[in-house]
């Protein structure tokens, strides 16, 4: 019969049976436990920074769902020009509308005040309606443009086909969900945060260093905790020198947001006795 030697490896008992033909080896069930334990004293991976949020503002998306339309108030701010030397700031009422896409807008800061613009998918030639608040503008009348006009992206970072709640929050998550790939992601929550009167959580994401996966150096959202609709979206460019602070590249927030007031065609109209078209 064979031979029973026994020998330990590292912590565990190992069986070694040997005849003149064959060599058996039993590895008792403490080999495998070895390595599962080395196994255990792996790190797991880290959860990355973007998952939280991303399902933060996902919920904001779902929290659309029922929204068919809504009035509001519509400020942004938007580098534009060669090199990003000019800040624009604009503040509009707006009626907006989802089906179809229906955007109108009465502007209020002062270079632009009584400024109305319509726009109305698949209708008025997909172009937009526009008509001056003032000044000699004002005497030439109604005019249209395409979306994309120069005349009209001299002022717009995006047409307005881009303008909207959906819109903007859709853009984030699609963002996100691109940075979410790579690593260099720093996260940091704001749950008191407030625009204006409205309590709101913030969200800010940031890149220490200028990658071209990433669009921004810093981006950071505001999220009604009421309505759980994301009304404020800010993105900023990285510094030119360290310890500066990063320029803003474009701002947008929506305020006084009521939502389903019953839109007609009659809003998006240039014929409403209420507007100057």
């Amino acid at each position: 019969m064979g031979q029973l030697r026994q020998l330990r490896v590292t912590g565990f008992l190992v069986q070694l049976f040997t005849s003149r033909t064959t060599i058996a080896i039993a590895i008792t069930a403490g080999m495998m436990g070895m390595a599962a334990c080395e196994a255990l004293g792996q790190d797991a991976p880290k959860e990355h920074p973007l998952v939280k949020p991303l399902k933060i503002v996902r919920q904001s998306r779902k929290a659309l769902d029922g929204v068919k339309d809504y009035t509001a108030t519509f400020s942004k701010k938007e580098r534009l020009g060669r090199g990003g030397r000019q800040l624009l700031s604009q503040t509009m009422r707006m009626k907006f509308r989802e089906e179809p896409f229906s955007v109108y807008f009465f502007f209020q800061n002062k270079d632009a005040a009584g400024r109305e613009v319509i726009f109305v998918n698949g209708r008025n030639n997909n172009q937009l309606v526009v008509h001056e608040g003032s000044g000699i503008k004002s005497l030439v009348g109604t005019l249209t443009f395409a979306p994309t006009a120069s005349e009209v992206m001299k002022e717009n970072r995006y047409p307005i086909t881009k303008v909207g709640l959906k819109n903007m929050v859709e853009k984030v998550i699609a963002q996100w969900e691109g940075e979410s790939k790579f690593h260099e992601s720093t996260v940091k929550y704001y749950n008191s945060a407030k625009l204006g009167n409205v309590d709101c959580m913030a969200i800010e994401c940031s890149h220490p260093t200028p990658r071209r996966q990433f669009t921004y150096h810093m981006t950071r959202v505001y999220i009604d905790k009421k309505s759980k609709l994301l009304v404020r979206v800010e993105q900023y460019g990285w510094p030119s020198r360290a310890g500066q602070q990063p320029p803003i590249v474009e701002e947008f927030t929506y305020s006084d947001i009521k939502t389903n007031v019953g839109l007609r065609d009659a809003d998006f109209d240039r014929r409403n006795p209420q507007y100057n078209f």
